[in-house]
């Protein structure tokens, strides 16, 4: 299988992102389509948005977008201040910049490269060095052989919705003897999603070098505001630039990783370009004769280190016990009773927004319509110890002056707690009346199980959908 691979990998480019359809797009009428990036920028205005239905895939292509439309801005227009994210909002994306810069990269947009493809480490179709090799048995590390390669994995390796390895078939039936090719650009959805959202554990790839932790918004919700167009959506969700924009770069513009930088200790993010197109994990995928892709190389990768002081731009945090926590999915719980973290919070010590909310309510404002309803899309996974637990997608429709007046997220978050305070009365009824139907009611043990009952059942879920 080395042998294999390493020949496919020195075959001439092929797929490359800027042509090839491979972006999942819902048009104004209500039609399906796929794209290329090209085609996505030039069609922006007639786009209303990505059709991406896995929620992780959904959040990465959007981080994706934002990289390209600021490194595109930030070499074709410089600097821009919030009164040019309204005039593009209004009057459509700077398409020359978009396209300029696009071409000006397309060698590196190609999936599948000998030297350079998309978000993927070239050097893992080679021999490793000597000192990649301290995962294997001491034994074989005292030999010192010259050369081994990676042994190839099937494509659900990166595949959050499905299983590899000893864990149960859940979303497929694809197996790792005998993995299911997908398409090239189902396995890049898959890529970008699974970079993003890496679970922090041992990967066991090359050596152990901590470079194994979790990606920027692995077990989060992410907040993505959104608007009638695709290049709305991008408008409000563009990030500031910095003062200096030189060193916040995407990975297609950084040099080629090596296994070298792979050994290398985790760092801080640049910058939000460098945080939306992390390359968390070193993959290789291995494009066979028909196109399609069924097996990959994987390893550690260019780890990022968390910065508490920079928080990701898309993540919001509520007060916890001892520290901020991270929105995220509870099982049974709906979003919408910790929608409080999206609210200003004057005091800072009752949420933490999102950073991206800001921008976005300027320009929706500054647009003239701080009448209209922001919509926001919460986006992304729930997982425990490297296992996803559920994903989930929703929007809601935030009511002029909720995201901005302190007053009405006040009253918002007034609601909220007396919704959480009435079920809490009404659970305790429903264990008393459950106790009630049992020998010994008033005994802790009783309760303790009629508690287990309540909770197993439909009473929360009743009760917060009404």
């Amino acid at each position: 299988m080395s042998e294999t691979a390493v020949a496919t990998q020195e075959r001439a480019p092929a797929f490359n992102l800027l042509d090839e359809p491979w972006i999942p797009v819902r048009r104004p009428d209500g039609r399906l389509d796929e794209v290329g990036l090209l085609t996505l920028f030039r069609q922006s205005r007639d786009i209303e948005g990505l059709a991406e239905t896995s929620p992780p895939s959904l959040v990465a292509l959007h981080r994706l977008l934002l990289a390209v439309t600021h490194r595109a801005l930030t070499n074709g227009v410089g600097r821009w201040v919030t009164d040019d994210r309204v005039r593009w909002y209004n009057e459509g994306l700077p398409i020359t910049a978009l396209v300029n810069y696009l071409e000006q990269w397309r060698e590196r947009f190609w999936l599948f490269h000998p030297t350079h493809p998309f978000m993927q480490v070239a050097a893992l179709a080679g021999p490793l060095p000597a000192k990649a090799l301290k995962r294997f048995d001491s034994a074989f590390a005292a030999a010192a052989p010259p050369a081994r390669w990676l042994e190839a994995k099937p494509w659900m390796q990166i595949a959050l919705e499905s299983v590899s390895g000893n864990n149960p078939v859940v979303f497929d039936h694809s197996t790792d003897e005998a993995p299911q090719p997908i398409s090239a650009g189902l396995a890049l959805r898959h890529l970008l999603a699974y970079l993003q959202y890496a679970p922090g554990q041992p990967v066991k790839g090359l050596c152990n070098t901590g470079n194994d932790l979790s990606g920027p918004i692995f077990n989060s919700a992410s907040v993505i505001p959104l608007a009638s167009t695709l290049h709305r959506s991008l408008m409000l969700g563009l990030a500031p630039p910095v003062f200096d924009m030189s060193h916040d770069l995407p990975s297609w513009e950084r040099d080629q990783l090596t296994v070298e930088n792979l050994l290398s200790p985790a760092v801080l993010a640049t910058g939000v370009c460098d945080r939306f197109t992390r390359q968390t994990r070193a993959v290789l995928l291995l494009r066979e004769e028909s196109g399609l892709v069924s097996r990959l190389y994987f390893a550690e990768g260019r780890a990022l280190l968390d910065d508490p002081n920079s928080p990701d731009p898309m993540s919001s945090y509520r007060p916890g016990a001892e520290a901020w926590v991270r929105l995220t999915f509870s099982e049974g719980r709906a979003t919408w009773r910790d929608l409080s973290s999206l609210l200003p919070d004057a005091s800072g010590k009752l949420a933490r927004p999102a950073s991206i909310l800001n921008g976005a309510i300027n320009v929706h404002h500054a647009a003239g319509r701080q009448d209209e309803a922001i919509e926001l899309l919460v986006a992304g996974l729930a997982a425990k110890q490297g296992k996803m637990l559920r994903a989930r997608v929703e929007r809601f429709r935030f009511p002029p002056g909720v995201l901005v007046s302190a007053d009405a997220a006040a009253e918002t978050r007034n609601q909220l707690r007396r919704a959480e305070e009435l079920f809490a009365s009404l659970r305790m009824l429903c264990v008393k009346l459950v106790a009630k139907t049992m020998p010994d009611p008033e005994s802790k043990d009783t309760r303790d199980r009629a508690r287990g009952i309540v909770a197993a059942g439909a009473t929360s879920a009743t009760f917060f959908s009404a």
